[in-house]
């Protein structure tokens, strides 16, 4: 996970607008503009592989693939419907103060059980790798 998903400046529009610089869908006949992805809750996350990878600050969903007649809120509403921004069908300039300590708290929720299920991973992978090097000192009958 990297520092952003986890940064509390997420919950702002403005900026997970300032998220999409090198957004590829930026033109007029685009239903997936920087400003409409960041109203839907994404903020961009671009890796090498993939340019165009965004992110819910809530839910933590990334989709990518965008294409230029995508709609942001459908795909968020499509792709991740328990999604307590998408439930809430506001932009974050339009909730009020109880709505966004609740995001907040779900927003919380969410990436706490992403840290434990990376976590939770990686002691797995290493429980077997050490079962592995017992069963080595085992002796064969």
């Amino acid at each position: 996970m990297d520092s952003t998903e986890y940064s509390f400046e997420m919950n702002m529009e403005k900026k997970r607008l300032e998220t999409f610089k090198d957004w590829p869908f930026n033109h007029m006949d685009c239903k997936c503009t920087a400003e409409k992805m960041a109203a839907a809750g994404f903020y961009h996350c671009e890796t090498d592989d993939d340019p165009d990878v965004a992110r819910c600050f809530v839910c933590f969903k990334e989709l990518d693939g965008w294409e230029p007649e995508d709609d942001p809120w459908q795909e968020h509403k499509k792709h991740s419907p328990k999604c307590e921004f998408v439930k809430l069908n506001k932009s974050s300039n339009e909730i009020t103060v109880q709505q966004f300590l609740e995001l907040e708290a779900n927003r919380q929720a969410n990436r706490m059980r992403k840290y434990v299920d990376a976590n939770l991973k990686d002691f797995e992978h290493m429980r077997d790798q050490a079962r592995e090097e017992m069963m080595k000192l085992v002796p064969e009958p």
